[in-house]
């Protein structure tokens, strides 16, 4: 079967090459935004220095993916026979191209991803060396960067590849890592909960009902799963897994290094174990209350409480978006479908309902609506993977998608090596005219 993706992908960064050009040529003296010292000393936040066409964090309408809200993309992209939630490879087909692809398209996706699912043994080895007691994503990046060695950038750069071709050979890195992982996900998860008891892969199978097969976990598992890769794949490039995954990719550090990279940095506690705080944070209330669900007024009598106690509520609030997020708001209305009567769906439910109003009249949140972070663990608990660490090489999977399709690009249009410049404290001070001692 002829594949159209990489042609027609081809033909995409051929069209998108001499905007680029021109930009730097032209135009590249001209001032786009100005830094502040907060910014600076703050983690350059909000700080405009990086490109990307294949997402955009609106703050009123949230993700969006090649100018699509997530709700387009839900609807445009085609789905399996039965399924509610589309093909996650369509939408890698969506991130590398921008255009929704038909049903033909995407099967040739699928095929491609089934034709390069195998992982090698000495990858299965590395991950039965961990002791059982191993954190998952330690795991999985070093899953990720063992793979290294199978690199077709690596072997192509080394031969005089010429630097207009270096996309295609991180174009065949990119689908050959992507098509492995749920593979590596679900190995490490039986290695670690299940006792070693391993679920071969399911050739017949898109990517997000072989997750499902492999986990051992029943329909709607398998939409649960294209769900969760979908909405988690990416947001925008100056998040810390997104901008690792570019920054070191931008030295040409391969594929295999840079998601590596990209695996550690979401494993951090301010960015990818959000929701297994958020989720142990609901049940901790549940305990608090003696598992009953509790009216509306008692709910806000706790939330109250625990904001006059100095507590944040987890789950809310969001450093860009302005009102509840899509992400959320897919999964909620996913649960109320097919887990109304779960309990922790329940609270969940329930401060969905009191909190934003409150957090408006405690007056401290800038954004008070709930974040992808509220919801994603409960759905997760209620299908049986209670294992809280898993939950980020579940988020891993996901943000591979859209960093993969990210490098790519960079690749095709040359961006350099990231180089930003820094400055001294005495620097800073002098700037701002506070006269030294």
């Amino acid at each position: 079967m002829r594949e159209t993706l990489k042609l027609k992908l081809s033909k995409k960064i051929d069209e998108h090459r001499p905007r680029t050009e021109r930009l730097l040529k032209e135009y590249g003296d001209v001032q786009v935004d100005s830094v502040t010292v907060s910014q600076i000393i703050g983690g350059m936040r909000g700080i405009k220095s990086l490109v990307t066409d294949i997402s955009y964090l609106d703050p009123e309408e949230g993700i969006r993916y090649r100018g699509y809200t997530l709700d387009e993309v839900i609807k445009n992209l085609p789905k399996a026979k039965g399924a509610e939630m589309p093909f996650v490879e369509g939408l890698f087909y969506l991130l590398l191209t921008g255009d929704f692809p038909n049903e033909d398209e995407v099967m040739q996706v699928v095929e491609q991803f089934n034709k390069r699912r195998i992982v090698p043994r000495y990858v299965y080895d590395v991950i039965d060396s961990f002791p059982s007691s191993s954190h998952p994503m330690a795991i999985f990046s070093t899953a990720i960067l063992t793979l290294n060695r199978e690199s077709a950038f690596n072997r192509q750069y080394k031969t005089g590849l010429k630097k207009e071709d270096y996309w295609e050979a991180t174009y065949e890195d990119a689908l050959n890592l992507l098509a492995k992982l749920p593979e590596i996900a679900a190995y490490i998860y039986n290695k670690l909960y299940r006792k070693g008891d391993r679920i071969q892969s399911d050739p017949n199978l898109d990517m997000g009902a072989d997750f499902a097969h492999m986990m051992g976990i029943d329909k709607p598992y398998d939409d649960v799963s294209r769900l969760h890769f979908i909405i988690h794949s990416d947001h925008e490039s100056g998040n810390v897994s997104a901008h690792t995954g570019h920054l070191v990719a931008s030295s040409l550090s391969d594929i295999y290094l840079s998601i590596s990279a990209m695996i550690n940095g979401l494993a951090g506690p301010l960015h990818g174990l959000a929701n297994q705080e958020v989720l142990r944070w609901l049940q901790d209330v549940m305990d608090k209350m003696d598992n009953k669900i509790p009216t509306e007024d008692e709910m806000k009598q706790f939330v109250w409480d625990t904001l006059n106690s100095g507590q944040v509520i987890p789950g809310f609030g969001h450093a860009v978006l302005r009102k509840t997020d899509p992400r959320y708001m897919l999964q909620r209305e996913f649960s109320k479908k097919h887990l109304p009567d779960d309990p922790i769906f329940k609270y969940a439910d329930l401060l969905y309902k009191v909190v934003p109003p409150i957090l408006q009249e405690h007056g401290k949140a800038k954004n008070p609506w709930p974040n992808v972070d509220a919801q994603s663990g409960v759905i997760q608990w209620h299908y049986g993977v209670k294992d809280y660490d898993f939950y980020t090489v579940l988020f891993g999977i996901g943000r591979s998608i859209g960093i993969c399709a990210n490098i790519i690009w960079d690749r095709a249009l040359g961006y350099p090596l990231e180089r930003p410049k820094s400055v001294t404290t005495d620097m800073l001070e002098e700037m701002v005219g506070i006269k030294k001692k």
